[in-house]
């Protein structure tokens, strides 16, 4: 090759690659711009919720938001610990009330993957004690009417002052258990949930009475039931010879990387467990549930997140836990008009408004749940047309006689709607 041609031609691979040098820069640059743009929309919107949480009544909460692809923000404030001044973030713990029951939904679908069950099964074929609507003597009930609250199962004082139950070997001082909404029980009532169930729900049980059971057929009407869910996890126990917490933690926690997560206190790390406290900023004992399902996963917001990307990647079809048909059964909307005593449509977080399995949509284009507890007020839902989702938990009551705590509830719930277009960004 002449000297010329060779000099050409190492002018061409020079231009080259400074070009491809300068598109590399270039490209670093952009990305480099939109991660600082990125930290700064997330300083602002903590900043915007910090100043909520100070100048407010929440002692502690924790916020987490999150589209198919990950989490998007995540970050906690206030105190978990009003005595010790342990402030509350992203890997505080503590129960999240009825969000749980989602849990539900999906180890149910688990389970009929796995060939123990189907939907339309009655009951009966897995329980050992009979569960028959009085009023109905000849209808059965199916787990399919147990996961859209379609059951005739009905909640009643022997659930609010029976179900929960202080933990044991706890220091009492400083601490009230007196809690008018649910009555929170010593130890020594604690009983299993099966024995517990057959006592509510069996004519002539220990804790039965007539309004157990409302006067509706079986799948006639909708009715939101604790015991009538916390008897569908005692149906995938005996289909699937596995305790409930077992079997959720197997096929729902460790897939999910859900470390921080369990159903009691003996499976987290109580170090970084909140306390809870009453309206009134008293300060409330642990407890738990006999009728635990319904309620008692004990997570932080950081768990909750990885929980609620897996949600919307099921609803897309692209979930990890579940086959495509089993997400596609479980979201899908089961009820009609008729089946309801009344709806309220112009809530756009109401997932009683069109219920699937143990999870529900809203009128106005959200899936999820809510939850509250002595102490505990959570949701998740998520928007099914932009795949993107919310995640909240607090560490006290709602509210007071003014409301405080609810307003600021919802004012933290819709400042992090105000943030998602800036940080739903590719």
């Amino acid at each position: 090759m002449k000297p010329i041609e060779q000099m050409k031609k190492l002018a061409v691979v020079f231009v080259i690659a400074i070009t491809l040098s300068s598109c590399n820069q270039s490209k670093k640059n952009t990305d480099n711009l939109i991660i600082s743009e990125n930290q700064i929309t997330k300083d602002s919107l903590t900043a915007e919720l910090d100043s909520i949480q100070k100048n407010g009544e929440i002692i502690g909460f924790a916020v987490a938001m999150v589209n198919q692809d990950g989490v998007l923000y995540e970050k906690g404030f206030g105190l978990s610990n009003l005595e010790t001044k342990v402030k509350y973030d992203e890997n505080t713990i503590q129960h999240i009330a009825s969000v749980s029951k989602t849990l539900i939904g999906i180890a149910l679908m688990k389970a009929k993957e796995m060939g123990k069950l189907d939907l339309e099964d009655p009951i009966e074929n897995y329980l050992p004690f009979k569960v028959i609507n009085p009023n109905y003597p000849n209808e059965t009930i199916t787990i399919r009417q147990l996961a859209t609250h379609t059951s005739g199962i009905n909640d009643t004082e022997q659930y609010m002052n029976r179900a929960w139950i202080l933990t044991e070997n706890q220091d009492l001082t400083n601490v009230s258990t007196d809690y008018p909404a649910q009555r929170l029980n010593p130890p020594e009532l604690n009983i299993p949930m099966e024995e517990y169930l057959n006592g509510y729900l069996a004519v002539n049980g220990a804790y039965y009475q007539d309004d157990n059971y409302i006067n509706f057929k079986p799948g006639e009407r909708y009715n939101y039931s604790n015991i009538g869910a916390t008897l569908c996890a005692l149906v995938i126990e005996k289909a699937t010879g596995q305790l409930f917490d077992s079997f959720t933690e197997e096929h729902i926690l460790k897939p999910l990387g859900m470390n921080s997560s369990g159903w009691s206190l003996e499976n987290v790390d109580i170090q970084k467990h909140s306390r809870l406290y009453r309206n009134d900023n008293t300060l409330l004992p642990f407890y738990t549930a006999i009728t635990f399902p319904d309620g008692m996963l004990i997570s932080s917001s950081s768990d909750m997140a990885k929980y609620l990307v897996e949600l919307i990647k099921g609803y897309s079809g692209e979930g990890t836990l579940l086959k495509k048909e089993s997400y596609r059964e479980l979201f899908t909307e089961h009820l009609e008009e008729q089946n309801f005593e009344s709806r309220n449509a112009g809530n756009p977080y109401n997932g009683d408004y069109s219920p699937a399995l143990f999870i529900g949509h809203s009128a106005l284009g959200y899936i999820g749940h809510s939850g509250g507890d002595a102490g505990v007020a959570t949701w998740m839902y998520f928007d099914k047309e932009k795949k993107i989702g919310r995640y909240i938990v607090i560490n006290c009551d709602m509210g007071n006689d003014e409301r405080a705590r609810e307003l600021e509830y919802y004012a933290v719930w819709d400042k992090m709607n105000e943030y998602f277009d800036k940080l739903n960004v590719e």
